[in-house]
C-alpha cells in the first residue's frame, strides 16, 4: 500500500448516488480500532478497479466500493457502526 491517498470528499458524488444524499458527513467507527470520525476523514485509495476508505488512525480497511458490469458493490465489513 501507497502513503499517497486522496480526500475521501472525492467519493462524496459516487456514494450520494448510492446513498440518496451527501453520506460523507456520517459517522463511521472503524472495527479495527474503534475511531470514530465522518466519513469525509477516511483515507481514500482509487488506484486499483474500486475505491478503498481506510480509517486515518490505524489504517483498515473501512468501507470498499467498485461498480462492475455486474453491478454497485458496497462492503462496509470494516466498520463497526455506520451512522447516517
Amino acid at each position: 500500500m501507497t502513503d499517497r491517498h486522496r480526500d475521501a470528499n472525492a467519493l462524496a458524488g459516487p456514494l450520494a448516488d448510492l446513498f440518496g444524499g451527501d453520506v460523507t458527513a456520517a459517522l463511521a467507527e472503524c472495527a479495527g480500532c474503534g475511531r470514530r470520525d465522518v466519513i469525509a476523514n477516511l483515507h481514500l485509495y482509487d488506484g486499483g478497479p474500486g475505491a478503498v476508505l481506510r480509517c486515518a488512525s490505524c489504517q483498515a480497511v473501512v468501507l470498499r466500493y467498485a461498480i462492475t458490469p455486474h453491478g454497485t458493490w458496497l462492503d462496509v465489513r470494516g466498520a463497526a457502526v455506520l451512522r447516517l
